[in-house]
């Protein structure tokens, strides 16, 4: 536990330096904007964002798109509760009981449980992550490249498994993604390979050029063909800060929804989803008048909100300790971490102790940030839900084409993310999830490596993946979690939680 804290306070004293600060705070309000206005999410905004960070040290670019994505779970709750649209799935469950606390003119007691449940649950993760930092990293020092094969295929397993939508059409994800991986020359001949004589295609893609298409570019695309309608609260909003008696009787909740949210967001495939699902559940269960539930309830906004904002934080944990991404932002940050020459995984924390810990102690200043921006700025946000989409994708779409053109100063980059772009929306209108095609294109090279890496070690021999104790089970674990989703009575549970995600 010592060793904890001595860590934690190496973390403070990189992300207490003046210009990590900054950074941190930017994040942070970018997060909240993004969150706040409906069809900005955290995933189209990073991927905006990646080439700003070629500019930024590795640990200043890290710790402000961590502060986009957590600060995103905290506007989101705004927009959710305020206009009744989740921006992002895990804020599915707020909107039931807190847009109607809203029209009952409880809309800022409402506000008031969801920031303070977010900190609480915030404060709380990073200690799990400080606590989980150093075991998960010498557990995976442990990895070989036949263990790292097997995790990597357990990984994008259970992204299918916990990814929205058809389980044949999240798999048809992860194949495309991984032979999109493949585009560009060997990494050991040099040959090209599916490339088509394209030159563009010859250095292979660009991991920026894949996310701003799919992501930034496709969410303009379905935003403008599928406009939103706003039934922005007109009530006031009332007293943000709950009583004592409230906040007595929320405390349990709060605290439910971190535990849930802590151990369902270090599982990979995006697990922190599950989270509020289950703090709602969870509630609904122990509360003495569930009837409530659904009519605005306050301890359905304050537990779900915690797991929410829990969740999104220890997803961190697979990414910085065994270079793991387990959802689409976290293989953005991946791609970031390449993007600075830092390779993901269990050295990290070895190799560059002052980011490792510098990102963790900023989540902590970036939630005390998040409770100051929120809540005193709700009056802005509620002004800014009122602003017409078709006034913000113009600068959006410009701010886009300027970062692809400044990667390699090509033109022919802009025209790959355009093109992505109109496959991003064809995928939304076809009803497939992109996240597991970005998952399978930022782990696909890796994949490759280790598996030609296992196979001369083995003098290919495929056996080497089960003659490992480690990768046996690593792969019997991604087995038996993709015979238990595809059994009817498991697809008909998993169809009734992600209906309205």
């Amino acid at each position: 536990m010592f060793d904890v804290f001595t860590n934690l306070g190496l973390g403070l004293s990189v992300a207490l330096t003046l210009n990590n600060v900054a950074l941190c705070f930017i994040g942070c309000l970018i997060g909240t904007l993004v969150g706040v206005l409906p069809g900005v999410g955290p995933v189209a905004t990073i991927a905006i964002l990646l080439p700003v960070t070629l500019s930024l040290d590795p640990t200043g670019s890290l710790i402000m798109l961590a502060g986009i994505y957590y600060g995103a779970q905290y506007g989101g709750s705004t927009t959710a509760i305020l206009v009744n649209i989740p921006g992002e799935a895990t804020a599915v469950v707020t909107a039931i009981d807190g847009h109607k606390m809203a029209q009952k003119g409880q809309a800022g007691l409402a506000l008031g449980l969801a920031a303070i449940g977010s900190f609480i649950a915030g404060t709380i993760a990073t200690i799990v992550i400080a606590a989980l930092g150093v075991p998960m990293t010498r557990m995976g020092l442990l990895f070989g490249p036949a263990e790292y094969f097997s995790l990597m295929i357990m990984g994008l397993v259970f992204a299918v498994v916990l990814a929205r939508g058809s389980l044949v059409k999240a798999i048809a994800m992860i194949v495309v993604g991984i032979l999109l991986s493949c585009v560009g020359a060997d990494m050991e001949t040099g040959r090209e390979r599916l490339t088509f004589d394209l030159g563009m295609l010859h250095d292979g893609i660009e991991f920026v050029v894949l996310a701003m298409g799919i992501f930034g570019f496709g969410e303009i695309f379905k935003n403008l063909a599928d406009p939103e309608t706003r039934d922005v609260v007109r009530n006031q909003i009332g007293r943000l800060w709950p009583t004592l008696g409230e906040l007595r009787e929320n405390l349990a909740p709060i605290m439910r929804g971190t535990v849930l949210g802590s151990v369902l967001g270090v599982l990979p495939g995006n697990g922190a989803i599950l989270g509020p699902f289950a703090s709602y559940a969870v509630e609904k269960r122990l509360s003495k008048r569930p009837q409530d539930f659904g009519h605005g309830a306050p301890a359905a906004v304050a537990g779900p909100e915690s797991a929410n904002n829990a969740g999104a934080q220890t997803s961190f944990i697979p990414l910085l300790t065994l270079g793991l991404p387990p959802n689409a932002v976290m293989a953005l940050m991946v791609g970031a971490m390449m993007i600075q020459g830092i390779v993901p995984g269990p050295q990290v924390i070895e190799r560059n102790p002052e980011l490792f810990w510098g990102l963790v102690a900023s989540m902590w200043i970036g939630n005390l940030m998040l409770v100051i921006i929120n809540l005193p700025l709700i009056g802005l946000w509620v002004k800014l839900l009122r602003v017409p989409y078709r006034l913000l994708f113009p600068a959006i779409v410009c701010f886009c084409c300027i970062g692809l053109y400044s990667i390699a100063n090509d033109a022919a980059q802009v025209m790959m993310a355009a093109f992505f772009g109109f496959i991003g929306y064809a995928l939304y209108k076809l009803d497939f999830e992109a996240a597991p095609l970005a998952l399978g294109f930022v782990l696909g090279r890796l994949l490759e490596e280790k598996l030609r890496q296992s196979l001369i070690i083995s003098d290919g021999n495929p056996l080497a993946f089960v003659q490992s104790p480690l990768s046996a089970t690593l792969l019997a674990v991604g087995m038996m979690a993709l015979i238990v989703a595809v059994s009817p009575s498991m697809r008909r549970g998993r169809e009734d939680v992600f209906k309205d995600a």
